[in-house]
This record gives structure tokens, C-alpha cells and sequence, in this order.
């Protein structure tokens, strides 16, 4: 749980000064800030999603896993829970106040849009994972995801104001959530080589790379080209490893030659 605890001390200091320095920064900064940050978010994800060794399990997990989301409607129950956490934490949500309005707007965005870069990425799933399992690889693996979500929030913080503090709560839950897996997984396999090679398994490459597709259609957010429905993808990365894994069952080979 080491790196999870230090992943949260950096984006809290990175929101921090996010929010010191934003408002002495003019928009236009702001602007070409978050444009950087979606530049570099693209160049991620093209990197994950080349990763793949089939990139049909990627396009099928993608489209039954968006499937799924659009069913559920989980933009709406993220931007839901987004607006309850905002008001738990003291936010003005008079429907009367155009500036109330425009604050909540700016909290919800801040909150999914950082929630999603946070949390989303080989670094947080296979990183926290291994950690839960006391391995150092994990522990280093999520040292550099703090030191990179920390300047990131700085960057998220000065555009979006607090609701990018407030993904603390996405980072505890997800990451440390992971790293409890990664502590139940300690007791069930005895083979160190097992927990060693957990990155270079399929239904993580796989996993990885679908993810790499989330943080390209977050990148287009950022760089305001398009504003598609991201949270409505996450199904998509439970979906590839259990295509993986279904396939192994059956025994298909999902990297033929």
C-alpha cells in the first residue's frame, strides 16, 4: 500500500499548487497547459495500445465494454457522484446562481477527467497489484506514476480548480483496492515467478492496451477536439482479460502465429 500512500501525497501537493498558482495565471496559460498534458496523454495511449498482441480482443472489449457502458449510463453515475462529493465538500449548488452553476460544471469536469488519467494506465493496475503483493517493482512502478500524476495535477488543479483534489478519494479506492488483490494473491500463488511475470501475461497486455484507447479519448477532451463519453469505456477493461481468459479456456490461442 506504500506506493498507493505516496501517489496521494503527490497529487495532493500537485492540486495544491495547482490551485496557489491557477488563478494567477492567465487563461491562455491555463489553456496551453492542458493542451500539453492532452498531447503527451495521447502519446501514452498510442504506446499502451501498441502494446496489444491482438488487436481484435481490443476492439471487442472496446465495443461490448462500451456496450455495456452506455447501457448502465455510468457518465451519468460518475458525474452524479461527482456533484454529491461536491456538495458534501461545502459546494454552492443553487440553481439560481450562474456562477454556482458554472463552479459545479468545473468541479465535475475537473474530478472525471483527472479521475480517468489517474486511474487508468498499466502503472496503476499492474503497479498497484504488485504492490499489494510486497514486490519492489511495484512499489517503483507507482513511484514514477506519483511523480507524474503530481505534475499533472498541478496542470488539472490551475484549469479545474478542487474537484481535482477530490480524485484522492478515486486514487484510495482504486489503487488501494488493486493492492488488496494484490495482498489476497500472495496466498494463493506460492510460485515467486508467478507474481514476477504478472506484467507480461496476456490479460494484462490486453488489459493495458484497452486502457491505452481510454487515455487517446481522454487526450481529445484535453485538446478540445471531441468530448467523448470515457467513463462509458471503463467496462472494456474488465471485458478484455475475461476474453483472454475465455479463450484460454477454450483453448484458443490468442496470439496466433
Amino acid at each position: 500500500m506504500g506506493g498507493t500512500l505516496l501517489n496521494v501525497v503527490t497529487v495532493f501537493i500537485g492540486s495544491l499548487i495547482g490551485l496557489l498558482v491557477g488563478n494567477r495565471l492567465p487563461e491562455r496559460t491555463r489553456d496551453s497547459a492542458t493542451m500539453a498534458l492532452g498531447l503527451v496523454t495521447v502519446v501514452v495511449g498510442m504506446g499502451n495500445a501498441n502494446q496489444s498482441g491482438n488487436i481484435i480482443i481490443v476492439l471487442l472489449a472496446t465495443v461490448i465494454g462500451v456496450l455495456i457502458g452506455e447501457t448502465l449510463r455510468l457518465d451519468v453515475q460518475l458525474e452524479r457522484f461527482a456533484d454529491w462529493l461536491r456538495t458534501r465538500l461545502g459546494g454552492n449548488t443553487s440553481p439560481a446562481d450562474p456562477d454556482a452553476l458554472g463552479e459545479r460544471e468545473r468541479f465535475i469536469n475537473g474530478f472525471v477527467t483527472a479521475s480517468l488519467v489517474f486511474c487508468v494506465g498499466p502503472l496503476t493496475f499492474v503497479g498497484s497489484i504488485q504492490d499489494g503483493m510486497g514486490l519492489a517493482i511495484g512499489f517503483q512502478s507507482l513511484a514514477i506514476k506519483s511523480v507524474l500524476d503530481g505534475f499533472a495535477a498541478i496542470a488539472f488543479a490551475s484549469t479545474f480548480g478542487v474537484g481535482v483534489m477530490a480524485t484522492l478519494i478515486t486514487i484510495i479506492i482504486v489503487q488501494g483496492g488493486l493492492a488488496l488483490v494484490g495482498m489476497g494473491l500472495v496466498s494463493a500463488l506460492s510460485d515467486p515467478n508467478l507474481t514476477q511475470s504478472l506484467s507480461t501475461s496476456p490479460a494484462i497486455i490486453e488489459l493495458t492496451a484497452v486502457g491505452g484507447i481510454l487515455l487517446i479519448g481522454l487526450s481529445l477532451i484535453l485538446m478540445g477536439v471531441a468530448r467523448p463519453r470515457i467513463a462509458n469505456f471503463l467496462p472494456a477493461l474488465l471485458i478484455a482479460p475475461l476474453l483472454v481468459l475465455g479463450a484460454g479456456a477454450l483453448g484458443i490461442n490468442v496470439y496466433p502465429l
